[in-house]
């Protein structure tokens, strides 16, 4: 569905049959800022979000907008198939909640000192910004490494409908990437306001090439994106440990997949190289594999992106909020989420801290991946018999 916006050639391409009229207007005002090179991909899990609309596809040429990116730069999924069958996992999965939860801090919990693969990466890798940090912001990007986080980040351990063992976490860039982002967020505002810019809305500041901070930022974005990317992957290496630990043997991986859902790449579309920033979304070339998880007590999915051009080859990135946070702790309580959860492995004693994690609060998965069946293919459905959040 194409929507256009009244007197403006603006437009945006949805494919979202579930989307409130706040989340269309913030989608075209997107469309309409002076940044965007083309109509907008609106994904079939779009919710209102800072700025721009999560769940979208905005393309510009010679600009950026940092907030369309998001302040969790580079967040995504991971998944590993394992050579683990559901027969051979034991009876009682107790204990290995508990080890995940010992293995990889959550919440705000951080190495307090970094692991030896983290100090590694951050030595080969290290952040050469113009933002300034605390010393606990420079600690902290070596002590994060390797953590998951809060909010909607998850692990967990899954089954295929062939009872094959999937271990999948959710997480992005931790502190450090929040802080860079939140911190270019504000130059382009001031630079827009001392430009005098039209906006909309002051969350679509945008750099354009020609600024000054437009190279700081992306050299920021960037390292942040590798460093989320590297997160996911020391979080997944605990994770398999944990699970060999669990079964005394190593675990094989048949197949591993790490995709970003908050990022901008520059791709080629048509004659344009484009900054093609997908904030609440995956990448889905032809053939390309992703990760669409639902929510605690719904499936996730593997799929196979189908290279949809309208879509700039992207795909939804998981269910979408329908509710707030503030809204879901008031409409649900622990002991719907509780019955959501039946027949998983989970912090059930924390469960009234985690009522704005429930899948009520979230739009229905399989509906979201009915809608976007030109642009994946399921290649597997992942139901989860272990699931691991932060609290406090």
């Amino acid at each position: 569905m194409e929507i256009r916006s009244e007197g403006s050639i603006a437009r945006v391409r949805s494919w979202a049959t579930d989307l409130e009229e706040n989340t269309m207007q913030q989608a075209l005002r997107s469309a309409r800022c002076d940044a965007v090179s083309g109509p907008i991909a609106l994904m079939p899990d779009a919710h209102f979000g800072l700025g721009a609309t999560v769940g979208s596809v905005i393309p510009t040429e010679s600009a950026i907008i940092p907030a369309a990116v998001g302040v969790d730069i580079g967040c995504g999924m991971i998944a590993v198939k394992t050579d683990v069958e559901a027969a051979h996992l034991p009876d009682n999965l107790g204990p290995t909640l508990r080890e995940i939860g010992r293995a990889i801090p959550a919440g705000f919990n951080r190495h307090q000192h970094p692991t030896k693969s983290a100090d590694t990466w951050v030595g080969h890798n290290k952040l050469e910004t113009e933002v300034e940090l605390t010393t606990k912001q420079h600690r902290g990007v070596a002590q994060q490494l390797g953590t998951l986080g809060g909010g909607n980040h998850f692990v967990e351990v899954c089954l295929d409908e062939a009872d094959q063992v999937w271990a999948v976490l959710h997480s992005g860039s931790r502190g450090i990437g929040n802080v860079l982002a939140r911190n270019h967020i504000e130059r382009a505002k001031e630079l827009c306001r001392d430009l005098e810019r039209a906006l909309e809305d002051r969350d679509l500041a945008y750099f354009l090439d020609s600024d000054d901070g437009f190279q700081a930022y992306i050299r920021d974005m960037l390292w942040a994106q590798e460093y989320a990317l590297e997160n996911r992957e020391q979080m997944m290496n605990s994770l398999l440990g944990v699970l060999g630990g669990q079964l005394g043997r190593p675990i094989r991986e048949l197949a591993r997949i790490n995709c970003h859902h908050n990022y901008t790449a520059r791709e080629r579309y048509g004659d344009r190289d484009l900054w093609i920033t997908r904030k609440g979304a995956i990448r889905a070339g032809f053939g390309e594999l992703g990760v669409i998880p639902g929510s605690m007590g719904t499936n996730t999915y593997i799929v196979a992106g189908l290279g949809n051009p309208q879509s700039y080859q992207s795909a939804a990135h998981g269910a979408g909020r329908r509710f707030g946070r503030n809204e879901a702790k008031r409409r649900f309580s622990a002991a719907q989420l509780t019955e959501a959860m039946q027949g998983r492995t989970w912090q059930q004693s924390k469960a009234d801290q985690l009522v704005d994690e429930s899948p009520m609060a979230y739009k229905d998965i399989d509906v979201v991946m009915e809608n976007q069946s030109d642009l994946v293919e399921i290649r597997h459905t992942l139901h989860a018999i272990v699931n691991y959040k932060g609290t406090k």
